[in-house]
């Protein structure tokens, strides 16, 4: 009988998970503060120099021991409670976030920016504080590093001495000084000053967290005025310490007092000087102050695979084995989802410009990443006793029993959200809000059919007649009737530069057709070949996939995707921000790839290159322009609206005190337009008031949602459109265009005097 060979089973190499590298930085720091307190004991290298500073000088040997002792314990101790929570993260589904050589550069470029408190500078005070908190402690962290390092070189390679030792304890004192002011500056803010989006979210732990961190640097400053008043009591010259220009000011205060009295207080104050340290150590992984951590890693993090303004992909619905869709318990959300929730700092930037809570809805941002880090925290079943610190204190009767989030979250804060993008847009640590309601939405609508009774009616529509509206598709083409506009067959192959997507409300909606008229003119002058679909055009399927629906997203978009490839289309205009949005970032995860430009940029390029004449437009009005947040912050595009708006004569043109990234949503998005809003003031009207405050007598959008709403807005103020016209960029570009031919033609009519 003769036997084969057994080959040896292959398997990849297992890599070392996240969580067991924070155990294994744990454990490489901690052995080196252990050796860099057992090596100097038999070297016995010291500084001969005269002016330098001596490790440990007037500290008992116990004493030294200790620090060397308990220092690394607390190391150890947080490396292991860092690696509980980077194993919470582990629960999460995969999310595609590898530093590659193509993303290197942008990955980089998002951790300075975000280092460097860019975000957080918007808020030029708020910025500042954290600012010298943050640098300051960096710094003084160096200092005691160099310190240590100099510590452990040979007489001959010592460099703390001399110049090199005054400018050391220059910026030792500098940074401690901007440390402590940032630190006082926080307190008088939090406590103080006691802004709303700080106060409803102050906690014990911030007293301990602030305390702790000014024991830090206070002490460090007394420790240093004893040290120095002890030394020089006992004979030592100190006069090259001048340049400790806070610490030596302050010894010269108790210069008087015995040599004895002044080493005591010495180990009293550097003592009380490292027990807070250990408490630092012991909050670090426990508290908020995590954030030291998980928030630069979240920041590195930013860049990923889709656009800005895109959701995440799902696989075919109707061909998918997925059992489960959306997001409802802790592992539904993506890794980076969860290791937001460890990085966020409760700031609460994101409730401060979220429109539906400004306007008194349920939906506070910043609660729904903290709600799910609590149900993430309550639910790590591979820690001590089954559960994590959550990100921050939370009240003794709230319990949670399952990994739910819907434990903690209603169905109302996420219908709430109108997508805006503002939160993400503020946050200071890149944490991705928007996509966790999303996700959240799409299991309350394929899971739970738990959605607005008004969305019904849109899906209906959508499904039946092809756009929310319920209308005839028949009609689509309408407003086309009396223009030159060619509408292409669907069979036909597409000979034309550009497919003009009108969009359903372009089509369906009066006050937005006049805009696809105005759009249709202003191409013709241009003389751009265009040509439209007509009754083929369907819904991109935007507010489909924003109200959580991905199954009749689906439905819609794959047919349009394979209609415009089939005709060969490659460069597409829109006048939606919506449909602009989708069918440039969401329709290449189908297969369509397409060349999109929206009107308010297609307008930018013929006004700059003359083939849009503007030399005679002009209007005698001041107009506002109101940001569309699928244009803004989903997509970037905030400039060419404003240039549109700014290439016509006579205008006096002002901004809303919310604009640019900044603005205010007009309340329509993520499908709220379909959805009654009974709950508070309404956001449109909240948005109109802003505008008619400006005194504008004209609004300028360059988004249906946008115009219908500001319009409605501005109508309940009580204002007619004689007063304040609100309008589409469009609108506001023929209105100048023909007002500027009215006027050369009058001007061109000659005068005909009485007699005549």
């Amino acid at each position: 009988m003769s036997t084969s060979p057994i080959t040896p089973e292959t398997s990849a190499p297992k890599r070392l998970r996240p969580y067991q590298l924070s155990i294994g930085l744990g454990i490489g720091i901690a052995a080196f503060t252990v050796m860099s307190g057992i090596i100097p004991q038999f070297t016995k290298w010291h500084s001969t120099s005269e002016k330098t500073r001596e490790v440990f000088v007037g500290i008992p040997g116990p004493l030294q021991i200790a620090f060397y002792t308990v220092i690394p314990a607390m190391l150890l101790w947080g490396a292991f409670r860092f690696a509980d929570r980077m194993r919470n993260w582990e629960r999460g589904a995969p999310d595609r976030r590898r530093t590659t050589p193509k993303n290197i550069k942008k990955r980089l470029a998002d951790y300075r920016a975000g280092v460097y408190m860019r975000t957080l500078l918007r808020d030029s005070a708020a910025g500042l504080m954290h600012s010298m908190m943050y640098f300051g402690f960096l710094v003084l962290l160096g200092v005691t590093t160099v310190l240590e390092i100099d510590h452990q070189m040979p007489e001959s390679l010592k460099f703390l001495h001399g110049g090199v030792y005054q400018g050391y304890v220059f910026i030792g004192d500098l940074a401690g000084a901007v440390f402590v002011g940032g630190v006082v500056w926080a307190i008088l803010r939090r406590y103080v000053q006691r802004p709303y989006r700080i106060r409803i979210k102050t906690k014990p732990e911030h007293a301990i967290i602030l305390a702790t961190m000014l024991i830090i640097g206070i002490t460090g400053f007394t420790s240093e005025m004893f040290r120095m008043a002890w030394q020089q009591a006992s004979g030592t010259d100190l006069s090259y310490e001048k340049w400790s220009f806070i610490g030596y000011p302050l010894s010269q205060l108790v210069n008087g007092s015995s040599v004895s009295r002044l080493q005591f207080w010495h180990q009293i104050m550097w003592s009380t000087h490292v027990i807070s340290f250990i408490v630092f150590l012991a909050l670090l992984p426990i508290t908020m102050l995590r954030h030291i951590f998980t928030s630069p890693l979240n920041m590195y993090l930013k860049d990923r695979e889709r656009p800005k303004g895109a959701m995440k992909a799902m696989p075919n619905l109707t061909e998918t084995s997925l059992e489960t869709f959306g997001a409802s318990v802790v592992e539904d959300f993506t890794w980076k989802q969860l290791l937001d929730t460890d990085a966020c700092t409760m700031c609460g930037r994101c409730t401060s410009v979220c429109p539906a809570h400004a306007t008194g809805k349920s939906l506070d941002p910043r609660e729904i990443v903290l709600k799910v880090g609590e149900v993430m925290a309550a639910t790590a079943a591979h820690a001590t006793g089954g559960k994590v610190s959550p990100p921050i204190g939370t009240d003794a009767d709230i319990t949670i029993g399952s990994n739910s989030v819907f434990e903690r979250i209603t169905s109302e804060e996420v219908w709430a959200c109108t997508s805006c993008k503002a939160c993400d847009e503020i946050c200071p640590v890149n944490i991705e809000i928007l996509d966790k309601i999303l996700d959240m939405r799409r299991y309350l609508t394929l899971m739970e059919s738990d959605f607005p009774a008004e969305l019904g009616n849109a899906f209906r529509a959508m499904e039946n007649q092809g756009n929310p509206w319920g209308m005839n598709q028949g009609e689509r083409g309408d407003w086309a009737k009396d223009l030159d506009v060619d509408i292409i067959d669907p069979g036909s192959a597409f000979n034309h530069e550009y497919l003009y997507w009108v969009g359903c409300a372009g089509s369906f909606d009066d006050k937005n057709k006049k805009v696809t008229q105005s759009m249709a003119k202003l191409l013709k002058r241009a003389g751009i070949d265009v040509a439209i679909l007509g009754p083929s055009e369907m819904c991109t399927g935007d507010s489909a996939r924003r109200s959580g629906n991905e199954y009749l997203f689906q439905m819609l978009a794959m047919p349009n995707v394979e209609m415009l490839n089939g005709m060969g289309v490659r460069k597409i205009i829109t006048q939606c921000p919506h449909c602009f949005n989708t069918l440039a970032n969401e329709y290449p995860q189908l297969g369509g790839n397409y060349e999109v430009i929206h009107h308010s940029q297609l307008l930018e390029q013929l006004i700059d290159s003359g083939q849009l004449d503007m030399r005679n437009a002009s209007l005698d009005d001041r107009i506002t322009y109101h940001d569309s947040c699928y244009l803004g912050r989903h997509n970037d595009i905030y400039i060419a609206p404003r240039k549109v708006v700014g290439s016509i004569k006579g205008l006096q043109i002002i901004e809303m005190p919310r604009n640019g990234t900044k603005g205010m949503c007009c309340g329509a998005g993520g499908a709220r337009m379909w959805m009654e809003e009974s709950i508070g003031t309404k956001v449109n009207d909240e948005r109109a008031q802003e505008a008619i405050s400006t005194g504008a007598t004209r609004v300028a959008t360059a988004c249906p949602f946008c115009y219908i709403m500001m319009d409605d807005g501005v109508k309940a103020a009580g204002k007619e459109e004689s007063d304040v016209k609100v309008a589409d960029i469009a609108i506001h570009v023929l209105d100048a265009l023909e007002n500027g031919e009215r006027l050369f033609r009058e001007q061109q009519s000659p005068v005909v005097t009485a007699g005549e």
